[in-house]
């Protein structure tokens, strides 16, 4: 072969050592793609690109083979030839595996972020049902407490309205002897002070009744 048609079949297979070894670095990029499926696209193009100079490199050689004089360099490069045409054929199977389990990958990763949407909407519900129990409890404990208060404000005043009943009465009976009267003003105003001050405070009419004996007792005791 002379040394003016050995450059371009040199140069041809340093191009076509180059594109295998970029095309076997774009499928690792492949292979380690964590997604989305926009950037596994990108790296597709840039592989396919890759493989169609690849293509053209691999024909450049074979046409020049069959230009060879010599039959010995013409089979030589025809071998040659044949290699790469094999290993591009390899860089292809590798390409579509890498590929399949790229979007292997991309499918579960978007399962797994699905399903914890799902758990955290879940949690979140529950949490809202937990805080609506809690607040349904505490709504029921004080409209309990509510009740019980108003029932000991209700015994208290008809206790008070009771004693007030009988010291009237008992006001009434004019001819029993003094003693008889002074003897149920003293038993009213103890019952009274019996009472729980604070049921007293809270209505305006008991507090009132209260005042009113307390006062008569102290004058005339």
């Amino acid at each position: 072969m002379a040394a003016a048609a050995c450059v371009p079949v040199r140069v041809c297979h340093q191009e076509i050592v180059k594109f295998d070894l970029e095309i076997k670095a774009a499928v690792q990029d492949i292979r380690d793609c964590p997604g989305p499926l926009s950037a596994l696209t990108e790296l597709n193009a840039a592989v396919k690109e890759k493989f169609r100079h690849l293509r053209g490199r691999i024909q450049e050689l074979e046409q020049m083979a069959k230009e060879q004089d010599k039959e010995s360099e013409k089979q030589a490069l025809l071998r040659e030839v044949e290699n790469h045409k094999k290993q591009m054929l390899s860089n292809q199977t590798a390409w579509r595996k890498a590929n399949l389990a790229c979007k292997i990958a991309i499918d579960n990763s978007e399962k797994d972020q699905l399903l914890q949407g799902r758990d955290s909407l879940r949690q979140r519900k529950t949490t809202k049902e937990s805080l609506a129990e809690s607040a349904s409890n505490i709504t029921e404990s004080l409209m309990g407490i509510s009740r019980m208060m108003s029932q000991q404000v209700q015994q208290s005043e008809e206790t008070v309205q009771t004693l007030v009943k009988l010291f009237c009465t008992r006001m009434k009976l004019l001819s029993c002897p003094q003693k008889l009267w002074w003897h149920s003003l003293v038993l009213i105003h103890v019952k009274l002070e019996e009472t729980s001050m604070e049921s007293l405070s809270q209505n305006s009419y008991i507090a009132s009744v209260w005042g009113s004996i307390h006062l008569l007792y102290v004058t005339l005791a």
